[in-house]
């Protein structure tokens, strides 16, 4: 693999203080590279979520560092993190977090004007990517309108249509059936392979270990173990 995207070392998450203090993550390290899908595994609890947020910038460390592409992202201003997450990072969110008055083509399309491209641009290149989902036929439906497949691959529509090159993906197939979760699972690898992004997704679906590079294993707020995987693609499903 080629350039380091992600690289955070030591980090630690706890919570409470005193004899109520709970351990959320233990000092962590992980790396993210171009072009590579990284599964973080393991089951609730275990700290893949909060690891997520923390080395997305959603979320500060208790000590350790994270830097993404090139940023420490602790010498960082409010603005200048969310500059960075604007231009050049693509979340997807297990709840969604779609705006129940827009249509999906509106979803997908806010983010690019945010971008600073003109609506008009922006509209066509958010019709592109969720053609590229398989929902051009639900460019003016609204979430209420939509199935849970169909409002996942709005989300994904949307972090696929800046062009990020770095991706996040919290559970992204937890909601979906063997058929959805496999187009999904599949787009992610695209990305990654085709546009050179690194795709960090955590999730306690083994079936998408079969699409990853490398698969790192939690427990209890630990890596406990990690292994490169042999992509099959689809075998799980």
């Amino acid at each position: 693999m080629g350039e380091v995207l992600l690289d955070a070392r030591g980090v630690t998450k706890s919570y409470g203080q005193g004899a109520g203090r709970v351990i959320a993550l233990h000092p962590t390290d992980i790396v993210l590279k171009t072009g590579e899908f990284v599964i973080v595994a393991g089951p609730s609890g275990s700290g893949k979520s909060t690891l997520l947020a923390m080395i997305s910038g959603l979320l500060t460390p208790e000590a350790g560092e994270v830097h993404i592409l090139g940023h420490n992202l602790s010498n960082q201003t409010r603005a200048q993190a969310d500059a960075l997450r604007l231009a050049d990072i693509g979340f997807i969110f297990q709840g969604f977090h779609l705006l129940p008055a827009l249509t999906a083509v509106e979803q997908v399309s806010i983010v690019l004007k945010r971008q600073g491209l003109k609506s008009r641009l922006a509209h066509a290149r958010a019709g592109l990517a969720l053609e590229r989902v398989g929902l051009s036929h639900r460019l003016n439906s609204r979430p209420d309108q939509l199935s849970g497949g169909e409002r996942q691959r709005v989300a994904i529509a949307r972090a696929l249509a800046k062009a990020p090159r770095i991706i996040f993906a919290d559970e992204p197939t937890s909601a979906l059936d063997s058929t959805n979760g496999r187009q999904v699972a599949t787009l992610l690898r695209e990305t990654a392979v085709e546009t050179g992004a690194g795709v960090l997704c955590v999730s306690h679906d083994p079936r998408l270990e079969g699409f990853a590079d490398r698969v790192i294993r939690m427990e209890d707020g630990r890596v406990v173990g990690e292994h490169r995987a042999e992509v099959v693609a689809g075998s799980g499903w």
